[in-house]
């Protein structure tokens, strides 16, 4: 436990870190860029945990008791400096269409982290996440044989060296920062630099190279336009795309939205394969009490250092900061209750089946669905994607240690909800490319749920305020909606709104009809640090 602990604060002092490390990397962008990145940097301190958008403070004056009030709405405008925002214009990712300040920015808080090695070996050394891949790739040959391909993200060009091993007769390797220079190095010593080309630079800008068009490797599928419809060129010739795109809880980072881009561009429609296919979000009510009191207790002490602080304060230099107590409540709140958490959890955690929130096919899926999950069509919430989730308390009359599943009931608390997903790698199953494109005839899967161990994605996990007891002989239905939107100050970062309510009942007896308690709505938003 006390490594699993240790790990996931490490990944929270990385995602800190790397948040402000951009001041020192800004070389690695035109120096004309230089000012912008480092104003951009001085608003990204604590920006992972303190977004301004996400404040929630609980309501202790009125009727509905258990519900929590958003005082700055996952929709509203941030607080500070919305100039150094990451969105374009359009309220899209910069690399889209942003100004040179939202680019700058977006490399500072994003891309800059992915230019370092280590962050490229920790995922390296995710022997999950390289078993899938590489299963998915060199697994089936047959599919990558004399293909044009292309790495979307290529970071150390492992995927785009797979691919030229498995036969594809020339492989685009895409990376927006420096290292594209390494992964030169890397195709070049595994002796593939004859048919992967790294191309540096944003997805959407990237332009094939010209000889290729010359050389007769890149040809339009039968019966393509060579203009597109926006008037210029038309560049779908590619027939796989690779990508290693997923981020926490699947969606966090935005980096879908590239891909959907570079996928409607540079993909044959009709033939051509996404690696990975497929995708799920999945969530699951858990019992995690140790993490959930640590958390509610570091909450408590920070509250008390405030106090002793502000006590200090006063009487050694007189001033009184006590004025300052609510902000740092809020802060403190956000951090330490209203983030989610990484964790490593087991099986053992799990208190009902997972329930799948959404469902993505990556050659049909649009930059909307990649904005979040229950949303309205360009809106910033929604009805949200429903759950409903009966956990059975254990039987007054069986040995707990002979329970072998959750069906046989659990001891519970539910401290609260586990997000994490898995990606296919198959064949099509879309209208279009179903039985047209080449099948897949060696599928791969990768999961990064409690049942697969370490991955460096882990869960996210959202611990409740208050943990919801089980009774013997009973079951407990928690059942509601979820929403996950981008908040207003990053376009890489997301919000995850929780709307349930509790209720018990005999076990064995009607969902609806045999109610003993009923609970009161609760809503609660986290921030995914």
């Amino acid at each position: 436990m006390n490594q699993i602990r240790n790990r996931a604060k490490f990944a929270r002092t990385i995602a800190l870190y790397l948040t402000c490390l951009p001041v020192a990397s800004s070389f690695l962008l035109p120096t004309s860029t230089l000012p912008s990145i480092v104003k951009a940097s001085q608003h990204c301190n604590y920006h992972h945990f303190t977004t301004t958008t996400t404040t929630a403070i609980m309501s202790t004056n009125n009727e509905n008791d258990n519900i929590v009030e958003v005082a700055g709405e996952p929709g509203a405008a941030p607080s500070g400096d919305a100039s150094f925002n990451n969105f374009s214009p359009s309220s899209n990712i910069a690399t889209f269409d942003g100004d040179a300040k939202a680019k700058a920015t977006d490399f500072a808080n994003y891309f800059c982290a992915y230019a370092q090695l280590y962050h490229q070996k920790q995922m390296l050394t995710d022997h999950n996440r390289m078993a899938a891949y590489h299963a998915a790739i060199v697994g089936n040959a047959d599919v990558f044989k004399d293909k044009v391909v292309m790495d979307v993200g290529t970071g150390s060009g492992i995927l785009a060296v797979w691919a030229a091993q498995a036969g594809a007769k020339r492989v685009y390797a895409i990376e927006y920062t420096d290292m594209a220079k390494h992964a030169r190095r890397v195709v070049a010593a595994n002796g593939v630099d004859h048919i992967v080309t790294v191309l540096q630079g944003a997805v959407e800008e990237v332009v094939l190279p010209e000889e290729d068009w010359e050389s007769g490797v890149l040809t339009l599928a039968d019966g393509e336009d060579e203009v597109g419809p926006d008037g210029k060129k038309n560049q779908q010739v590619v027939d796989i795309i690779l990508s290693e795109w997923m981020g926490y809880f699947l969606l966090r980072e935005s980096m879908l939205d590239s891909l959907v881009r570079a996928r409607d561009t540079f993909l044959k429609p009709k033939t051509g394969l996404m690696m990975p296919s497929h995708a799920t979000m999945l969530l699951a009510p858990i019992t995690d009490e140790e993490e959930r009191r640590i958390q509610h207790n570091d909450y408590a002490g920070a509250m008390e250092d405030w106090k002793e602080f502000a006590e200090t304060t006063q009487t050694m230099y007189g001033v009184d900061m006590s004025t300052l107590e609510k902000e740092f409540d809020r802060e403190s709140k956000e951090y330490y209750q209203l983030s989610s958490r990484w964790a490593e959890l087991n099986n053992r955690c799990l208190l009902a089946e997972p329930q799948v929130v959404k469902e993505f096919d990556m050659h049909v899926c649009t930059v909307e669905d990649a904005r979040g999950v229950g949303l309205a069509l360009g809106e910033d919430e929604g009805s949200g994607a429903p759950f409903d989730f009966d956990v059975v308390g254990r039987s007054s009359s069986t040995d707990s240690a002979a329970a072998s599943s959750v069906a046989d009931g659990v001891a519970g608390p539910i401290s609260g909800f586990a997000g994490w997903f898995t990606v296919d790698f198959k064949s099509r199953t879309d209208e279009v490319g179903r039985g047209v494109a080449p099948e897949v005839p060696n599928p791969a899967f990768l999961s990064t749920g409690p049942e697969m161990g370490y991955t460096h994605w882990g869960q996210q996990v959202f611990h409740l305020p208050s943990a919801i007891p089980l009774l013997a002989d009973q079951t407990t239905r928690v059942n509601g909606t979820l929403e996950m939107m981008r908040t207003k100050e990053s376009a890489r970062l997301y919000n995850v709104r929780f709307r349930h309510e509790s209720s018990r009942r005999k076990t064995g007896t009607d969902k609806v009809g045999g109610v003993l308690m009923k609970g009161k709505l609760d809503e609660l938003v986290y921030q995914i640090p």
